[in-house]
């Protein structure tokens, strides 16, 4: 295997992601829902370095989400039913923006709402704030109130209106997806044909924990969403099968990431960029420690540009095979 580009015994690698209209520094960001609204994380290291920090999912009003317990820790695992609480557009752009700002973060703004009018004013209350946000990740993965409670992102249909809905923000569009659906590719072709860059997936796995001495709930909302590590293959699988079904598709891969390797492997299955969420909640500067896993990896493995080997386990190609034919490219280009 040749290697690329290696100046003075140091070695040079591209972490530039391009995520169709958004530009970042790098693929890595922090995980909606485990980092908190803000800048909490900035107390252990410098957001600015990250690509991106997603912040807690928010709606256009305050909103106290489920009783607790809310947090079920399970062996490599962690079910949570916290209920999108949340302060309210209002409150968080008021008492968390300004912190972001303050750190050089370039902040994406989850938001979610329980029909596709309250969708329609939390972006509609975002917008005249923008300045430091880069980009929406719209939570389509949560009830639909007004169809009695089907969940927006297991339809296309209902996908499709919340992103047209969003849509006049002006800035770029994710939707985040559920991965508790067989109808995954159909809700991420509407989403996309309704106006977004394309997706993040995927969002909690549905699960529930029974304490078997007394027979009582471990959550108080009941059920759950599953993180961490044990869903990292069921995220894995999803982005690869969305990816080799839509080649030209701009994912956000979520799930399970721990380190630089899982990353690559998120990435190499097709997503362009990738979030750590979980793995905060045990080491709160671990979407950095990732990033630099990440860079060290490519190194090792002469990667010089790391979006050129997104989606290649979908196209059938090793690691070593893609980088030998990459360091081809680049010599035939010389």
């Amino acid at each position: 295997m040749r290697i690329p580009n290696r100046k003075n015994g140091q070695f040079s690698v591209d972490l530039e992601t391009n995520l169709a209209s958004l530009k970042l520094d790098n693929p890595v960001m922090t995980a909606a829902g485990t980092s908190g609204h803000g800048a909490e994380l900035s107390a252990f290291f410098d957001l600015s370095k990250l690509g991106a920090v997603v912040v807690k999912s928010v709606s256009a009003y305050p909103w106290p989400g489920n009783p607790g317990p809310r947090l079920a820790p399970l062996a490599g695992a962690m079910l949570n039913s916290v209920g999108l609480a949340g302060p309210g557009i209002g409150a968080w752009a008021k008492d968390y923006l300004p912190g972001l700002r303050q750190a050089g973060a370039k902040t994406i703004v989850s938001i979610w709402g329980k029909t596709v009018e309250e969708y329609a004013e939390a972006s509609e209350l975002l917008a005249g704030r923008l300045d430091g946000i880069v980009a929406v990740e719209v939570n389509v993965s949560c009830p639909n109130l007004k169809a009695k409670s089907e969940i927006f992102s297991h339809s296309a249909r209902a996908t499709r209106a919340v992103i047209e809905a969003v849509r006049p923000i002006g800035i770029p569009i994710f939707a985040k997806l559920s991965p508790n659906t067989h109808s995954v590719a159909e809700v991420a072709e509407a989403a996309v044909e309704a106006g977004a860059c394309g997706v993040t997936m995927i969002n909690t796995v549905l699960g529930m924990s029974i304490d078997p001495l007394t027979a009582s709930l471990d959550l108080g909302g009941g059920g759950g969403g599953l993180s961490g590590p044990a869903i990292r293959p069921i995220a894995l699988r999803a982005v690869y099968e969305l990816k080799r079904r839509i080649p030209e598709i701009v994912i956000i891969g979520v799930g399970g990431i721990s380190s630089g390797r899982d990353a690559l492997a998120m990435m190499l299955a097709g997503a362009s960029a990738i979030q750590v969420g979980t793995a905060t909640f045990s080491d709160p500067k671990a979407p950095l420690r990732v990033l630099g896993e990440l860079t060290e990896l490519c190194a090792r493995l002469g990667i010089s540009r790391l979006s050129d080997v997104v989606g290649y386990a979908p196209k059938g190609m090793k690691i070593t095979s893609a980088v030998e034919t990459l360091s081809d490219m680049k010599a035939e280009d010389r």
